[in-house]
């Protein structure tokens, strides 16, 4: 059981109980055995590689060996991930390993509006800035940064930054684990209000709660904090 973040991506692997209907905010790629999840018109998707697309819910199913990475939307690997619409069985990425999404996961994607990446980046250093003012700092009006998030990342600037709060508490629980540090410490760290609202959140966007994924965090070997 393990739950590790790179650039680029993140991953679990381990036993998945099924559970809620959620919607992520990165590329899936579940792989196992008989993968299977239910999309939102109650159509279920069997394989040994399921990928979903930014924002479309989705609800898993139980499965006893679950390896799921979560690529970001920005990085280059997601683009080639891009042409799936809605859930779809993808055979050829059952073998894939942390190793092959490598350079492409760490590496920007080219595609992406340059007044874009620079908002992206300013939610990473000052995440209490409201949408009209990031837009105001990097040039754009605010109903077209809207418009570019939409259409390159598939998603409002808003959720892209929750998700980027939820890496930061992942990585933020991975490094204090050692030093007996709290959920409640590190949901606060990330820029949530509490414990319960980044539980609220990690249940939404990734299908999992914080006390799912401690014991794999405490399986997982040290890494180097991501950069993203």
């Amino acid at each position: 059981m393990r739950f590790l973040i790179r650039d680029g991506f993140a991953c679990y692997q381990g036993p998945a109980a099924g559970g809620s209907r959620h919607r992520h905010a990165a590329f899936q790629i579940a792989i196992g055995a008989d993968v299977a999840m239910v999309d939102d018109a109650a159509v279920q998707h069997r394989g040994p590689a399921l990928v979903v697309p930014p924002m479309t819910w989705h609800r898993l199913l139980p499965s006893a060996d679950l390896r799921t990475y979560f690529v970001d939307p920005q990085c280059a690997f997601a683009d080639r991930l891009r042409g799936y619409g809605g859930i779809t069985v993808v055979d050829a990425l059952a073998d894939l390993r942390d190793e092959d999404l490598g350079p492409a996961a760490a590496q920007a994607s080219d595609g992406f509006d340059p007044r874009l990446v620079d908002a992206m980046e300013l939610t990473l250093s000052e995440w209490q800035l409201s949408m009209p003012e990031h837009a105001a700092r990097v040039g754009i009006s605010p109903q077209r940064l809207r418009s570019v998030a939409r259409e390159t990342l598939g998603m409002p600037l808003s959720r892209w930054r929750i998700w980027t709060r939820l890496r930061r508490a992942a990585e933020g629980l991975a490094e204090g684990l050692a030093e007996g540090q709290s959920l409640a410490d590190a949901a606060v760290t990330a820029g949530f209000a509490d414990q319960a609202h980044l539980t609220r959140w990690m249940r939404e966007m990734i299908g999992l709660t914080p006390t799912e994924v401690l014991p794999a965090l405490r399986a997982a070997p040290s890494a180097p904090r991501s950069t993203r």
